[in-house]
């Protein structure tokens, strides 16, 4: 764990040239050991969306005024600053090839049941805005059926598949998902069938009932519904995680929600997607034996349910401001109030294609920095900063077009065109996403040191460069070499390559015994200045150089 956590208290807010904080001369954590046994299965804890708004949008905001909060970096960041594998994330795309054959059938997966009818309704689900039923296959496997309300063909199922699609291969753990048609014919109730309800109580699903329910699903001509399928996810459900602080009852969650970088960049994913009713429903905590050692359990965390994602959200309850203001928005307010709402937002003017599966989802109006989910309750994503905002966008930009597009044909939407728009859009806002952000982190990425033979260059790759959003023409770097007592021991400058990687020499402190070296590097272009330190060292066992740390600033 030694290089896991940054220490910020070792980071001096001062002038000096370069940071106070030091790198031990390690491999970096690549994978955290947060699957230890767990004797005690945890509590399971109680949804009350109401409670859980009323206390994230009013109460907490009040309270957190007298708790002296300072901003505070993320914490589960390695060395390299980068997010180890853990129950909570994995590394996918871009740290392997991620194949357009495993976005649309995730590895693993137990598969669509489409062939395996017919399907036996035993409840309804619980919760939520949108018909849904609990049924097992032909095979016995238990799945989530929703449906697209009527109105709305198509749009609320693409938005689940597509989001999901994506959000697994960026790295979280979602459930197994497909869209499938069927008529009502393939569709059975069982003898003991029940309704469910919130509060837990059950009663008989009625023929009658099921008739009736099935009259608002939106249906083609000839009877056939599309209905999004979700496989069951294995394991004891303990409600979602808490969007401050940890589960007490699980030992191996011991960093704070709110501080963690795999929760916090989720604004900028989230944003991409336009996936905004975030709240401890929309997240699933399961308490689960280790695939490789039963006798081991642990808790596994996941999002789940994406239905609102890619505009449905604005669509389905015609509110153009959903994603631009939370549901209640004193900013929002206070300026009706004073301008008489005479200013129009430009959220207002955000219109549709008239596509088939296509909501408002759409980039003219779209502004990364200040895109809001439904309320402010699910507190990472509004303690992210910059670091963990580029973070993310790094992974956002891994995904090509034939990835985002194997998403979308997931989806199943029967128009072409419909298929075409929405890969086009999720492409224009992951670009505008991470333009944003890069704009705002000095951009270095991908550091590595010469071999045996070139100990003295480092090379990098700009990502603005990578992806066209600045000009290699009018970039220049600056790379100053510190020892780790902080003294000077050269400076040397370079212009950009046209690619986007550029290599530079340092000067290497030939008098510590590990030759640990301090690289500040500045980089420059018009309207953006930017500094980024590299760590480098020699392996314990060889003469080789290697990168050990990167802190941004």
């Amino acid at each position: 764990m030694r290089n896991l956590i940054y220490l910020a208290t070792l980071v001096a807010c001062s002038s000096a040239p370069i940071p106070s904080v030091r790198f031990a001369n390690a491999p970096p954590v690549e994978v955290v050991n947060d699957r230890r046994h767990v004797e005690k299965q945890p509590k399971e804890r109680e949804f009350v969306r109401f409670l859980y708004n009323f206390d994230g949008q009013l109460m907490r905001p009040m309270t957190r005024v007298f708790d002296l909060e300072r901003n505070k970096r993320a914490l589960g960041v390695n060395a390299l600053d980068e997010v180890p594998n853990s129950t909570w994330f994995t590394n996918r795309i871009g740290v392997r090839d991620v194949s357009i054959e495993e976005i649309k059938n995730p590895p693993g997966a137990i598969g669509s049941p489409e062939d395996h009818k017919p399907w036996t309704i035993v409840s309804t689900k619980v919760g939520g805005m949108t018909l849904g039923f609990i049924m097992t296959d032909a095979r016995g496997e238990k799945f989530l059926l929703k449906f697209d309300p009527n109105g709305f063909p198509e749009a609320e199922t693409s938005s689940h598949i597509i989001a999901g699609r994506l959000l697994r291969a960026f790295g979280y753990n979602v459930t197994d998902d497909y869209v499938v048609y069927v008529k009502r014919e393939d569709l059975k109730l069982a003898d003991d069938a029940v309704v469910k309800d919130l509060s837990g109580n059950k009663r008989p699903l009625t023929m009658a009932v099921f008739e009736r329910s099935l009259e608002t699903v939106d249906k083609a001509a000839d009877g056939t519904m599309r209905v999004m399928t979700s496989h069951y996810l294995r394991g004891k459900p303990l409600g979602g995680h808490v969007a401050e602080g940890t589960r007490p009852d699980d030992p191996n969650d011991v960093i704070p929600h709110e501080l963690r970088r795999d929760l916090r960049g989720t604004y900028a994913v989230f944003s991409w997607l336009d996936h905004n009713d975030l709240h401890e429903g929309q997240m699933v905590d399961l308490f689960v034996k280790d695939a490789e050692d039963p006798k081991r359990q642990y808790v596994k965390h996941y999002f789940i349910d994406f239905g609102i994602a890619l505009g449905f959200a604005a669509t389905k309850n015609k509110e153009p401001r959903f994603g631009h203001e939370w549901l209640l928005d004193p900013k929002r307010m206070l300026k009706n109030l004073i301008t008489f709402g005479a200013l129009e937002p430009a959220y207002e003017r955000r219109r549709r294609p008239l596509l088939r599966g296509v909501s408002h989802y759409e980039v003219e109006s779209y502004e990364p920095g200040n895109w809001k989910a439904h309320t402010p309750a699910y507190r990472p994503v509004y303690t992210a900063d910059r670091f963990d905002k580029f973070w993310a966008s790094k992974i956002i930009m891994r995904f090509t077009r034939d990835h985002i597009r194997a998403a979308v044909e997931s989806a199943r939407l029967t128009d072409p065109r419909s298929v075409e728009w929405l890969t086009d859009a999720i492409i224009a806002r992951q670009r505008r996403t991470a333009k944003y952000w890069f704009d705002r982190v000095n951009p270095l990425d991908q550091f590595v040191v010469g071999d045996k033979t070139d100990a003295r260059r480092l090379c990098f790759k700009d990502l603005s460069l990578a992806y066209a959003f600045a000009a290699a023409k009018n970039t220049t770097y600056t790379l100053s070499s510190y020892s780790r007592d902080s003294k000077r021991l050269g400076t040397s400058s370079v212009v950009a390559g046209a690619s986007g990687v550029t290599c530079g020499q340092i000067d290497l402190a030939m008098n510590d015994p590990e030759r640990y070296t301090i690289v500040r590097i500045d980089t420059r272009r018009p309207n953006f200045r930017g500094t980024t330190f590299v760590y480098v060292a020699q392996e314990p066992h060889t003469t080789q150089m290697r990168v050990i740390g990167i802190w941004r600033e």
